[in-house]
């Protein structure tokens, strides 16, 4: 018992000697590589890196038209005529709708015949006043009779004046009862049909609204206001295009237009009008829409990948890599986003090391292995 009580005890204490050596071993090699005896903590780092930077910032947008009127009769009476088709592009000046004429015509006639009584009457009056003032001069009428003639004459000069006018509002009550097109553009469907009976001023006919160029509307941040002030001066670098509700991308390119005039007070917002030309309109009011602003520096910035920042009491900071395999803290400032990439406007240079992965467990002078990152194109 004793002889296996003591061998067992050899065996142990040779392990743990063997074991110790080779602890030892590992230590040293350690020591080689951290002098100072520091753990290094894996990262994945990538190369700041440089290029021409494009983005797109989108915005939910409106389809408006840059003309819309409701058209509503103007004369009351019964529809006669219509003249186009529901829906149909009609021109300027193009006849739409015609209220019954017969009262209209017959009250432009009325009002000739007055106009003419009323000439007929002045011509009278005034030879009167011609004999009388020629009497006058001999003294062989009466001053009374006179006046009474002069009289007569301003009356009558009256008389073809509202004769005159009433002539003109017959005329235009007339040329009313035939409805036109405003401007050139695209009709909706009609509120009335042949026969109905339409009051001036209150019955809606239809709706016409101008299609080609035409607007899309949307919200920007107050804060880049000054940013779509250049735009609407024009940027060679920048494209505006719309993307439909079915998530293609309508042909043609637009222009900031309009600004609006206020910021919302409640949402810090404001307006902005985009025009574009839609011969094929397929651009339609009412039609819901993304509008994307597609910008391209007009030289190379700095860029870096996004989740490599990370924020710290309101600031953006990520940490670099030394040649000594050390991180330090560097505050940033940001520009846009492109994708998983976003512009550094100040706070680095080019072919600096950055941490990628791995941030949470650092802290200003910790020792860092790498895993390289490749920059995207």
């Amino acid at each position: 018992m004793n002889k296996n009580h003591i061998l067992s005890t050899f065996l142990i204490s040779t392990a743990l000697f063997i074991q110790s050596c080779g602890g030892n071993e590992n230590n040293k090699q350690q020591a080689g590589n951290n002098p100072q005896g520091e753990i290094a903590v894996p990262v994945s780092t990538a190369m700041v890196d440089k290029e021409i930077v494009s983005g797109v910032k989108s915005y939910p947008a409106n389809v408006v038209p840059l003309q819309e009127t409701e058209i509503r009769a103007e004369v009351t009476g019964y529809i006669t005529n219509i003249y186009v088709n529901d829906g149909a592009y009609v021109n300027k000046g193009q006849r739409l709708y015609e209220i019954d004429r017969t009262r209209y015509q017959a009250a432009v006639d009325q009002a000739k015949a007055n106009l003419e009584i009323a000439k007929a009457n002045l011509d009278r009056v005034q030879k009167d006043l011609q004999r009388y003032q020629s009497l006058a001069e001999k003294d062989a009428i009466a001053k009374q009779t006179l006046d009474y003639a002069t009289t007569d004459v301003s009356n009558q000069k009256a008389q073809v004046q509202a004769a005159e006018a009433a002539l003109t509002t017959a005329q235009t009550n007339l040329q009313r009862s035939v409805i036109v097109a405003p401007f050139s553009g695209n009709i909706g469907i009609s509120q009335v049909r042949n026969g109905a009976l339409v009051s001036a001023g209150s019955t809606l006919l239809n709706t016409i609204s101008s299609t080609n160029p035409i607007a899309v509307e949307f919200q920007i941040n107050e804060r880049d206001i000054s940013e779509f002030s250049k735009l609407q001066n024009g940027n060679a670098n920048t494209q505006i295009y719309v993307t439909l509700p079915d998530g293609s991308r309508f042909e043609e390119t637009g222009r900031i237009s309009t600004i609006d005039r206020a910021v919302d007070s409640q949402t810090g917002t404001i307006k902005v009008r985009a025009s574009f030309s839609n011969g094929s309109n397929i651009l339609r009011a009412g039609m819901n829409a993304t509008l994307n602003v597609e910008s391209k520096s007009k030289e190379e910035q700095l860029i870096i990948p996004y989740k490599a920042v990370f924020e710290q009491l309101g600031t953006f900071n990520v940490y670099t890599v030394n040649d000594s395999s050390k991180v330090e803290l560097k505050q940033i400032s940001l520009g846009q986003k492109i994708d998983d990439k976003i512009v550094v406007t100040s706070g680095l240079e080019v072919g600096q090391k950055i941490v990628v992965d791995g941030t949470t467990t650092l802290r200003p002078g910790s020792k860092v292995t790498e895993n390289n990152v490749p920059n995207q194109q």
